[in-house]
Parts: C-alpha cells; structure tokens; sequence
C-alpha cells in the first residue's frame, strides 16, 4: 500500500503562484510514477502533470509553460509549482502514484490518490 499525503493548496488572485507538494509513503518502492490531476465542479477528473521514473513529463496543454513537475528523490515527495494562475485552474487537486507489482512475466500497476487539496484562483 501506498499513503499520499498532499499539501499547498489555498486562495491566490489571478496571476500569482502556489506550490503543491505530495509525499509518498509505505511500500514505495516500485512506484512508476507519480503526478497531479485536477477536477473542477461538474467536471471530469483530467491529468495536469505526471513524472515518471525515467523523469518522463507529461503536461495538459493548457499549463504548459505554467506549471512545473518535480521529484525529491530521497522522500518520494513531487511538487507542482503552478505560475501565472487562472480563474479556470480553480479545482481540487490530487496526487497520484502508479505502482507495479507482481513477477516481472506478470507485472501489473495500481493507483493510489491522495484526499484532495483546494486551489482557488480569484478574477
């Protein structure tokens, strides 16, 4: 089992800057990846960011340029810094983790969520 503990979240005016941060815990040894997704009311959860082990990214096209993924490698931790905030970014965020297990000939994957962290971004 994997525990995701999230942080960051709160209130910013349009154009300012928050920091999301989640800390993996438990059996985190063969996490593949890990990343931020987003749902806004009435509105489907969507991916905003992944990084995987190879340091991969992955980006929804409305925060590139924005929004930046990092990894601490030492504390399973994974940042968001979100730059240039819009009204529109305005969600609860969730960290994800994807870890395999099972033998290699059978390897398989599971995800894990974290409980939510609000960014609200005024006009």
């Amino acid at each position: 089992q994997v525990q995701l503990a999230e942080s960051g979240g709160g209130l910013v005016q349009a154009g300012g800057s928050l920091r999301l941060s989640c800390v993996a815990s438990g059996s985190t040894r063969r996490i593949k990846s890990m990343g931020w997704y987003r749902q806004a009311p009435g509105k489907q959860r969507e991916l905003v960011a992944t990084l995987t082990s190879a340091d991969n990214t992955d980006y929804l096209e409305s925060v590139k340029g924005r929004f930046t993924i990092s990894r601490a490698y030492a504390r399973n931790t994974v940042h968001l810094q979100m730059n240039s905030l819009k009204p529109e970014d305005t969600a609860v965020y969730y960290c994800n983790a994807v870890r395999s297990y099972g033998p290699v000939e059978e390897i398989r994957y599971e995800d894990y969520w974290g409980q939510g962290t609000q960014v609200t971004v005024s006009e």
